[in-house]
């Protein structure tokens, strides 16, 4: 019996603008409407370490997508938790950072509020932004400007 394979959806389109590759249209879009206010922003410029790796000292019994059985994931080093926003203000500490989402997937609250816990422990004050649409892109450099001036 034939069987039909299911089209995937793509939810967003890789593009590149001035040698960068954006991961959406909507960065894309993002990018270019800071760059016509001249406002100063790194694309995925910092890398922030939301949660330090550490070592299991025990063993931990997990089934993987490639293996049909238990085995034994413990006694390893855990890799840490990153996260890399999208547009980050060039000056240290940033006054604002931009994440531009589109469609969420069923991570990105779950770090977010883990983002938001690791700038309060360590006494960053940047406004955040999370524009869904290209609506929400212009409001964002409408108040990054006013809070610029």
């Amino acid at each position: 019996m034939y069987r039909r394979k299911k089209r995937q959806i793509t939810r967003y389109k890789k593009t590149k603008i001035d040698g960068i590759q954006f991961q959406s249209k909507l960065e894309s879009h993002m990018y270019l409407l800071l760059k016509a206010h001249k406002i100063k922003a790194g694309y995925e410029s910092r890398k922030f370490t939301i949660i330090d790796g550490f070592q299991l000292p025990f063993s931990s019994y997990e089934k993987t997508p490639k293996k049909k059985f238990l085995h034994d994931k413990g006694n390893k080093k855990i890799l840490p938790i990153t996260y890399t926003p999208d547009f980050v203000d060039v000056q240290d500490p940033p006054r604002f950072i931009i994440e531009c989402k589109g469609n969420p997937n069923e991570r990105f609250p779950m770090v977010w509020k883990l983002f938001k816990r690791y700038l309060t422990m360590n006494n960053m004050n940047p406004v955040l932004f999370v524009p869904r649409n290209q609506k929400d892109c212009l409001e964002v450099v409408k108040i990054i400007n006013d809070l610029l001036r």
